[in-house]
């Protein structure tokens, strides 16, 4: 046996196992996606997403202390509106006393450290539930769509965001937002993270139920990409990279880790970021119950491939057992 054959030594032990890690998942690296709903007093269990609620203002003192002594660092905000009057522009989106921009203020007063990110979107908030303006056919109206996220996203910057993070794959509205918040005095008080490789994904059942996202008739394969569509992937990231974004984003995960490293080795510049998202978190769960692997052992294997593809941040509704596991290995 050649001596450069013999690779075991190398990794014969716990700790020159980790030494072998590119990257190695630390507590700021996890961004905590939470729901709030416009019940004040809401604790609700989401059926699909084990694990999950949907949290009420006044409820997020007790629910975000703990996981903060912990060691949780950043937070994304979903609004889940289930009272105000939906309508075709989504008006309640950026509401003053809607859920989100309450919770803003109130994080920020309780946990003045944690970092808040906010999901720009409106599906939630639209009465058709599609994440933009529609015109009279059904489709994209893409002006007015740009127009209205960019208002939504300045109307969270000035409740208190550090992040906005638009999510809704219009055309343009990366530029239009970062527009709006340098033109608005927040363009060096508010990062820009955008979903730039956001795919049409079988994986985001949980995550609609969860947010009562879904859209009314149709689907969202006209503006989410293609799963096969690596080349326009590409091209969105560019595109994002050269409008103003400051985080680029991959949604979902695993089964996008080639679009990850290429976006790593296109913007090696921007901090990256994947979602792993409800459907990605559902499975793992669910295959542990079913004592096909160890759940710990699971979720580690999967960060890791993000890391190794090239992340820097994740967005995990394991943020919380990581929190724990993180203090255990020590």
């Amino acid at each position: 046996m050649e001596i450069s054959s013999v690779l075991q030594g190398g990794y014969q032990h716990p700790l020159s196992r980790s030494w072998q890690h590119n990257k190695t998942l630390t507590k700021s690296m996890l961004m905590y996606p939470i729901f709030i709903t416009d019940d004040p007093e809401a604790n609700v269990v989401i059926q699909a997403l084990p694990g999950q609620r949907r949290w009420g203002v006044n409820k997020l003192e007790e629910f975000i202390g703990p996981l903060v002594k912990k060691g949780l660092k950043s937070v994304i905000l979903f609004g889940v509106p289930l009272k105000c009057v939906k309508d075709p522009i989504g008006t309640p989106a950026d509401d003053q006393q809607g859920p989100v921009i309450l919770a803003i203020k109130k994080l920020k007063q309780l946990f003045p450290s944690l970092y808040i990110a906010c999901d720009v979107c409106l599906c939630e908030y639209t009465s058709h539930g599609h994440c933009g303006v529609l015109n009279e056919d059904g489709t994209i109206n893409t002006l007015p769509s740009v127009e209205r996220l960019a208002d939504v996203a300045l109307a969270y910057a000035k409740a208190g965001a550090d992040c906005v993070a638009p999510s809704d794959m219009m055309d343009g509205r990366i530029l239009a937002i970062k527009r709006k918040l340098v033109d608005s005095g927040y363009g060096n008080r508010c990062t820009l993270m955008s979903y730039s490789a956001k795919f049409a994904s079988s994986l985001y059942g949980p995550f609609r139920e969860a947010a009562g996202s879904a859209p009314a008739f149709g689907n969202r394969k006209c503006y989410q990409l293609p799963p096969g569509g690596k080349g326009l992937a590409l091209r969105a990231i560019r595109r994002d990279v050269n409008e103003g974004a400051d985080i680029i984003m991959v949604k979902p995960g695993m089964p996008y880790l080639d679009i990850i490293a290429e976006a790593a080795r296109i913007a090696p510049d921007h901090p990256l970021a994947v979602y792993q998202v409800s459907g990605e978190y559902a499975m793992i769960v669910a295959g542990a119950r079913a004592g096909v692997y160890d759940l710990k052992t699971m979720a580690f294997e999967s960060t890791q491939s993000f890391l190794r593809a090239g992340c820097t941040l994740i967005l995990s509704y394991f943020t919380p057992e990581f929190l724990d596991w993180l203090n255990e290995e020590g």
